[in-house]
């Protein structure tokens, strides 16, 4: 066996909870069938954007349970309830593993924010003593990873990654990274968010990052078109389960497709917009690929980035011009699921690993009228069925972060 070989990593288990659907099974059919999850949130009603794409129909009481419910933000619950998908897909019980063994790696960016603002105007209007002693416990970024970990008993090593946007992929990233050193044996892998708060969402629309059609929100997010006008604020949460390829072999677990690489980089140009050249995520795509082993002729298939800006989408779109001119069919989820910000890579290469798994990539919704300056094959109005050697899952966040995995078909 090559050092390579026992360096290779499978994805055994996955659990999405997404604008598209709970459950892995419905979110890739909502995804699939381009539903745009955007509606009008009344949380924000009276501002000047009121729309959001929320989880349908979320239930932590029956979901996890009252008494744990109540104690988690719902970032957390989100993260939870994916994590306990992925584990049972997998096909492992967390009672039979050596929990030493297992370890954790969350990406989120911005905490619990829902839980902070709640506190805040407690503290304002009913004063100190009013303020809940779970507001530490609830809202700090660090928690998810530790709940998940009392929940499954993983007791490896455990931790979340903050890398704006691209925190989910970072996060599968490093998981990548504590296989191949030995760390663990298993890691639960992924990202969650859940920040559709006043606040945050005024943040958003002062920068004017935040589409404006407050009129046909469901057309609102619109990866590549010419119309695009700024990203959907969304929540949500992907789950992966991964483990060394020999391993998942040894013990007979289904393999639903291979983390090949990862690759990082940071623009090192501007807080929140990217850097016009493209040479920061260019760096992380060639970074992945030469992890991988792999050309970027190898690749068929790319889950952009794919925000519905119009910076993003130019400049990803000039990057894998560049670097890809054999034009791999090209995605965004974002059209449905709208933009989750750390949950947004870990649901992507989900999606990215389903596309690999049922030989079908998904259309881009609300995409009408692709980009001029665009020269992508976009997959657009219906699934596409081909088979997928090789796939990127690209994630660009603010600050420059950069991060991209290669995933292949076993």
């Amino acid at each position: 066996m090559t050092a390579r070989q026992r360096d290779e990593v499978a994805i055994t288990g996955l659990g999405l909870v997404t604008p598209a659907g709970i459950g892995a099974a419905a979110s890739w059919q909502g995804i699939l069938a381009a539903r745009p999850a955007a509606t009008r949130d009344a949380r924000l009603a009276g501002m000047p954007v009121d729309f959001t794409c929320r989880v349908p129909g979320f239930d932590a009481d029956a979901l996890l349970g009252r008494r744990l419910a109540w104690r988690l933000d719902r970032y957390s619950q989100l993260a939870l309830v994916a994590a306990r998908e992925a584990v049972a897909d997998a096909g492992w019980d967390p009672r039979t593993w050596d929990g030493a063994r297992v370890g954790v790696v969350i990406g989120n960016a911005l905490g619990g924010t829902a839980t902070y603002e709640r506190q805040q105007q407690i503290l304002s209007v009913d004063g100190f003593d009013q303020v809940s002693p779970m507001l530490i416990p609830m809202m700090g970024i660090s928690m998810v990873a530790g709940y998940i970990a009392i929940d499954v008993g993983a007791s490896g090593p455990n931790l979340v990654t903050v890398t704006a946007c691209a925190s989910g992929a970072t996060a599968i990233g490093t998981a990548l990274q504590l296989l191949r050193g030995g760390a663990c044996d298993v890691v639960l892998a992924g990202g969650t968010e859940a920040s559709l708060t006043p606040t945050i969402i005024a943040g958003f629309t002062k920068m004017g990052a935040l589409s404006r059609r407050s009129a046909e929100p469901a057309l609102a997010s619109r990866p590549f078109d010419i119309d695009r006008d700024g990203f959907v604020a969304a929540e949500g949460a992907g789950l992966l389960v991964l483990e060394r390829l020999a391993d998942a072999r040894a013990r007979g677990a289904r393999i639903r497709a291979l983390l090949r690489g990862y690759g990082a980089s940071a623009d090192a140009h501007h807080a929140t917009a990217p850097d016009p050249t493209g040479i920061g995520a260019a760096r992380a795509i060639q970074a992945a690929l030469d992890d991988a082993g792999l050309d970027a002729a190898d690749v068929d298939h790319i889950n952009s980035h794919g925000t519905s800006t119009p910076l993003n989408d130019i400049g990803e779109a000039r990057v894998v011009e560049r670097m890809f001119p054999h034009r791999p069919a090209v995605t965004s989820v974002k059209g449905v699921t709208g933009h989750s910000l750390g949950a947004a890579g870990a649901i992507e290469a989900a999606c990215t690993v389903l596309a690999i798994e049922r030989g079908m990539v998904p259309p881009t919704a609300n995409l009408q009228r692709q980009d001029p300056q665009i020269d992508l094959d976009v997959v657009v109005g219906a699934p596409r069925v081909m088979r997928t050697r090789a796939a990127l899952s690209n994630s660009f966040g603010f600050g420059g972060q950069n991060a991209v995995l290669v995933l292949s078909a076993a």
